[in-house]
């Protein structure tokens, strides 16, 4: 990359595909981020002592099963239900088996592969930068340089160093930030022909549990390797590559056939059927590796682009200082970029964590695990629209995976047949265990719907439906129709105990009655099933079931209320707006068909307060604004966080303002945003130019996928809007856009341009 700045070179016409620093990461937080959505990596870039922090999803502290199982509570649901219909607020309080707080296993890095160099490198001009279409991590100084990338064909941790009269001392180091005392740790090193091998084995206390480490060093003929300490010094060769993976396992692990593994990379299949031939050169198996790894992900990564017309001057800044000019274009182009970039490499064998996979600290906020409530499902909104199957796939296993501990959860907790799915997940356990009295999580029973419907909407854009996904939907209609048993006085359905995220009435307490959320999410899961799980006689069970839920309610203050149940009050000051659910990501409440309920659902937002001006507060405010037509409110709420100090050098974010908290929710979020600024779409709708911000005066998104199978390119300048659709699909869309409705007819390969005016 030639990129504009120190280091020469221009940007062209187009958006940047990557960001630059002038100097080494500080912080781990300042680390740029290669991952696979298996292994990560947290790159320094220092040419003296560089440091490559290594993830995995895999790695979270163990925590023992006796203390994962729900709670057994169903004998008492009957009796919590008859307190709250009979008036006691605070009845939810006691519904508990008495256990303290338990968290889920805490998220933590492997080690930090470290090379030290002892030769000075000059005072020449320094360069790190992270190129998005291939992941690639490079730093360049003084002649000297490093290149890191994970692979996603052959999931490895590659590391190119190259420079003259290389000398240098590479080593695993698992002393990091909050590391645990009593962590028993041993290391290897062996020369082999290649150059050497390093391995480090960590285990955890109190188990069989452990996690190992193996790098294998490549170095070409002439240089010299010998063990130096616990690591091993490398000179007389002007390049070394090293092959880093990490498994965690019980017990032993077999750390010969580890390196076996990363030597056969070192090979290619031979023309002739002899067998597979040495690449002698690190640099010819560095090519080799990258080129494998590039053809992949290059392709998910180019599926969507924004381009917002920034200015060339800005487009050539470095992060940082792109970051103090939050009206730039350009900062807003990088940052989708960015999101789009590091929500595909936190996504493989699970979704995004709470840090995405990323982190340089074993004491992570939250665990950072997996919340469902409201962050994995902000940071995952963009996967069908952005042409991301990658990410669905890994929602998918993480949803798929857990199934059978949500069904111990309804068991457990409600004594009723199919699934309820945790708030709070390690990704290891889907039980249900983190809960306390301020936060009654376990009494949540929506979240298995919020869960599914990513999938739903995958299985719109593509067209093809996930056996497990028509299964486990019948399975949340199956919760319901054993636990929706109560009736109100005017004999509709009640939801009870009901608990809307994370927020209580002000006048009650937390664990209460029909919270808004719990209604929406209820009746959608009825109707989804009874679309597309069951057949005519259990469709029409589960409609007539979806129809006896109760209306939402619109309060004094004209604004949808966050609890249904009469006399229940609002509390506005909270960071989350779970009572919006019908909104977005449902859209079962619009401005088109609902028009009434969607200016109490606008009364709703304009009431709501930003707390502790958490991110993903603010961004879910603006998906919310997108959905109800209101392009100054949403770009209100994301210039909040543009202006907020949230995001690192890395353009990782923060969880709050002052880059508070390492956070993936801001950085994975905004993507989605972008999008449903511009284009919506719904299995019979699309709606064009819905909530354009005032600022964005021209611009173009290309490669948006729909819910009813048409890929969409945008383009908008001044007054006209040039919209081009791609269908792969045959039917009859409503398109919506700023001048009005009208019917669309769209046939499968047939190209439909359309000009509108976006006014």
């Amino acid at each position: 990359m030639t990129w504009g700045g120190a280091g020469g070179g221009g940007f062209g016409g187009g958006p940047v595909h990557g960001t630059w620093e002038p100097a080494p990461a500080g912080r781990w937080e300042d680390a740029f981020l290669s991952g696979n959505g298996r292994h990560g990596a947290m790159v320094f870039g220092d040419p003296e002592d560089d440091r490559v922090i290594v993830n995995h999803h895999a790695l979270v502290l163990p925590v023992p099963a006796a203390h994962t199982l729900p709670p057994r509570l169903a004998a008492g649901l009957a009796g919590l239900q008859d307190r709250l219909l009979a008036g006691d607020t605070t009845a939810a309080e006691r519904f508990t088996d008495g256990r303290e707080l338990r968290w889920v296993g805490a998220f933590h890095p492997a080690f930090q592969v470290r090379t030290r160099r002892e030769t000075a490198g000059g005072g020449g001009r320094y360069r790190r930068e992270v190129d998005f279409a291939t992941g690639v991590v490079r730093s360049v100084c003084a002649g000297r340089e490093s290149r890191v990338f994970v692979s996603r064909a052959d999931d490895v941790i590659v590391q190119y160093v190259t420079g003259a009269a290389l000398s240098a001392v590479i080593s695993l180091d698992h002393r990091l930030p909050g590391a645990p005392g009593n962590l028993a740790v041993g290391q290897g090193t062996v020369l082999t022909a290649e150059g050497a091998l390093l391995s480090l084995r960590a285990a955890y206390p109190g188990g069989d549990l452990a996690f190992t480490g193996v790098t294998l060093i490549v170095v070409p003929p002439g240089g010299t390797s010998r063990v130096e300490g616990p690591g091993v010094r490398v000179s007389g060769t002007r390049e070394v590559l090293l092959l880093t993976r990490v498994r965690r396992h019980p017990g032993e692990c077999d750390v010969l056939g580890e390196a076996a593994a990363l030597r056969a990379l070192l090979t290619e299949p031979a023309a002739e059927p002899a067998g597979p031939a040495p690449r002698e050169a690190p640099g010819a198996v560095y090519a080799a590796l990258l080129a494998r790894h590039e053809a992949r992900h290059r392709t998910a990564y180019e599926r969507v682009v924004l381009d917002l017309g920034g200015s060339a001057a800005d487009r050539a800044l470095p992060g940082s200082a792109l970051l103090a000019a939050p009206d730039s274009p350009a900062l807003t182009e990088r940052l989708f970029a960015a999101g789009h970039y590091h929500l595909l490499s936190a996504s493989g064998m699970l979704p995004p964590r709470l840090v995405g996979l990323w982190t340089g600290d074993w004491d992570t906020a939250w665990a950072g695990a997996f919340t469902t409530d409201a962050n994995l499902n902000l940071q995952t909104a963009s996967a069908a629209a952005a042409g991301l199957p990658e990410v669905a796939e890994a929602h998918a296993a993480l949803v798929y995976g857990q199934l059978p501990d949500w069904r111990d959860n309804a068991r457990a907790v409600f004594g009723a047949r199919g699934v309820v799915a945790p708030p709070h997940t390690d990704g290891v356990s889907g039980h249900t265990y983190h809960f306390q009295r301020e936060y009654p999580l376990h009494l949540w029973t929506a979240g298995a719907d919020w869960l599914l419907h990513p999938l739903v909407e995958h299985a719109d854009t593509t067209g093809a439906t996930d056996p497990r996904l028509v299964a486990a939907l019948a399975e949340v209609a199956r919760f319901y129709e054993d636990f929706l048993t109560r009736t109100g006085p005017d004999g509709r359905l009640v939801i009870v105990p009901s608990y809307s995220p994370e927020n209580r009435p002000a006048n009650a307490s937390w664990g209460t009655i029909n919270a808004t959320m719990d209604i929406a999410a209820a009746r959608h899961a009825l109707t989804t099933a009874a679309d597309r799980a069951c057949g005519p006689g259990d469709a029409r069970r589960l409609r007539e079931l979806a129809a006896r839920l109760p209306d939402y309610r619109i309060n004094e203050e004209g604004a949808l209320a966050e609890w249904a149940w009469p006399g229940l009050a609002d509390s506005y000051d909270h960071r989350h707006l779970s009572h919006l659910y019908p909104v977005w990501p449902l859209g079962e409440i619009n401005p088109y068909d609902t028009p009434e309920l969607a200016r109490a659902a606008h009364r709703a937002l304009e009431l709501r307060g930003a707390e502790n001006d958490s991110a993903h507060g603010h961004l879910h405010h603006a998906l919310i604004a997108a959905r109800l037509r209101d392009g100054t409110r949403a770009a209100g709420a994301l210039g909040r966080v543009l202006r907020g100090d949230f995001f690192h050098e890395s353009l990782m974010s923060a969880h709050y303002p002052g880059r508070e908290v390492y956070n993936a929710d801001a950085a994975h979020t905004l993507p989605a945003l972008l999008i449903e600024l511009l284009v919506q779409s719904t299995p019979d709708r699309l709606v064009l130019l819905p909530a354009l911000p005032p600022a964005y005066r021209a611009g173009a998104l290309r490669g948006v996928r729909t819910r009813f199978g048409a890929r969409v390119d945008l383009e908008w300048r001044d007054d006209t809007c040039t919209a081009t659709l791609r269908p792969s699909r045959t039917g009859r869309i409503d398109l919506r856009t700023p001048a009005g409705g009208q019917p669309l007819e769209l046939t499968a390969g047939e190209e439909r341009v359309l000009t509108l005016s976006t006014r």
